[in-house]
C-alpha cells in the first residue's frame, strides 16, 4: 500500500453547508484511505465549544497564504465576498470546491 499525505482544507463559512462538510469528512477521516485535515474555518462567529473551535479563523489572508492548505471549500453563499475568496485561492493554486449556485451562475465561464 502506498504513502498518502494529509490533504489540508479550509471550510469557509460555518453555517448549515458548512456544518455538514465537516459532519461528511469527520466521519470520512475515520475510513483508512481518507486522510483529511479540516485546517481552518472561515467565519466571522466563534464555536469555543466546538471541537474544532481552535480552528476558526475571520483571517481569509492566513488560508490563503498557507501552502499547506491545497483545498477550500467555499460554503458562504451569495456572489460577492464568496466570488472574491473563491477567486483568490484558485490564483493562489488551490482548488475550490462550492456549492454555491449564485456564484457559478453569474461567473462560471469565468
Amino acid at each position: 500500500m502506498g504513502y498518502f499525505a494529509m490533504t489540508n482544507i479550509a471550510i469557509l463559512g460555518f453555517g448549515t453547508v458548512g456544518g455538514g462538510v465537516y459532519e461528511a469528512l469527520s466521519r470520512c477521516s475515520k475510513k483508512p484511505l481518507c486522510d483529511v485535515n479540516i485546517k481552518y474555518i472561515l467565519d466571522l462567529r466563534s464555536f469555543p465549544d466546538h471541537p474544532l473551535g481552535d480552528r476558526v479563523t475571520t483571517d481569509f489572508d492566513k488560508i490563503l497564504n498557507d501552502e499547506s492548505v491545497s483545498i477550500v471549500v467555499e460554503t458562504m453563499g451569495g456572489d460577492g465576498v464568496a466570488y472574491k475568496f473563491s477567486l483568490a485561492a484558485l490564483k493562489a493554486g488551490k482548488n475550490v470546491v462550492t456549492s454555491n449556485k449564485a456564484v457559478v451562475d453569474k461567473f462560471g465561464p469565468e
